[in-house]
């Protein structure tokens, strides 16, 4: 696929989000898809020989299989998938999907040629009944420092199975974007941050159903949400962040390397992980091209986690 078209940038400069049916070519999710159902196959057989599990359903589809062994063990067959910090698994397919061209092309449309990919990625299984598997309404840049909320920090949302209506597909505010960063309470539902429905600005919200192949793209300002769902499908997705390289980020440095005096406005948008540069024809000596190194970096911040922004955030009740 090539860049994307005038009309969509402009579809996504007034809406705040976009939708992409046909990004990947058919066969780019099936890395990914077999190296997670591997991982899982690796913790149950571990969970197994504990005990702790009495079957390893192997006969059950991909999009399934995650929901039996979470009935069975909850949220410990997770952990090898989030890590501590939400990321967590580096894998090589991994790493060849948020660097694709296919994606990359289409980035480039977004912010330019000189792209700073980041670790602030999330693999999500989005399990039936799963407290963490709702997401309540919140901006991105709830998350992130303040000198980067006028900075476009790219949210690239995709499903590795169909997300529809009912298998829970995110919800988008849309041309509320531009309005600033809205009051944010720490807390929520699942421990996230969240908007209240006091502070969320007027407007209709709307589905954003996905097929395996597409993706979603998103601002950093754009309020979002998921909900529970009630099928026995696991709403496999993927959400990853590129920035162009003028945006402070910490690609080429080490989680010890973190100096909290450093100015703010110098500081990473979110440093707690790792930003890395995926494409540059100025600095293409900068471009992590190996996934080991890639895998390297991010277990390194998974170990040793820089601070996050300060926001001011607090609970609902305390403000």
């Amino acid at each position: 696929m090539s860049r994307l078209s005038p009309d969509q940038l402009a579809f996504f400069a007034r809406e705040g989000y976009l939708v992409v049916p046909d990004l990947f070519p058919p066969a780019a999710l099936e890395p990914l898809r077999a190296e997670l159902t591997a991982l899982i196959h690796r913790e149950a057989l571990r969970l197994r020989a504990e005990g702790r599990l009495t079957r390893l359903y192997e006969e059950e589809p991909f999009e399934r299989r995650l929901t039996r062994l979470h009935a069975e063990v909850g949220d410990e067959i997770l952990k090898a998938i989030t890590g501590r910090g939400g990321g967590g698994h580096s894998g090589r397919a991994l790493f060849e999907l948020i660097t694709h061209r296919a994606l990359l092309q289409a980035v480039e449309s977004f912010i330019g040629p000189e792209i700073v990919g980041s670790s602030v990625y999330r693999i999500r299984p989005k399990i039936p009944g799963q407290v963490r598997g709702v997401v309540p309404w919140h901006q991105d840049s709830g998350y992130f420092a303040p000198h980067c909320d006028q900075s476009l920090v790219l949210t690239c949302w995709v499903p590795l199975v169909d997300a529809t209506t009912q298998t829970g597909c995110l919800q988008v505010l849309p041309r509320t974007h531009q309005q600033g960063i809205f009051r944010h309470h720490t807390n929520g539902p699942g421990g996230y941050l969240f908007i209240t429905d006091g502070d969320l600005p007027p407007g209709q919200w709307l589905d954003t159903p996905v097929p395996a192949g597409g993706a979603l793209f998103l601002t950093n300002c754009t309020p979002h949400r998921s909900l529970p769902h009630h099928t026995d499908v696991v709403r496999w997705s993927l959400d990853v962040r590129y920035q162009s390289a003028e945006v402070p980020n910490n690609a080429g440095q080490l989680p010890e390397q973190f100096d909290a005096a450093t100015p703010a406005h110098e500081q990473a948008c979110y440093p707690p992980e790792a930003d890395f540069v995926v494409q540059s024809r100025l600095h293409p000596e900068k471009v992590v091209r190996r996934w080991e190194d890639f895998d390297q970096l991010r277990q390194r911040y998974e170990k040793l986690r820089p601070p996050a922004p300060q926001r001011g955030w607090v609970p609902v009740g305390q403000d």
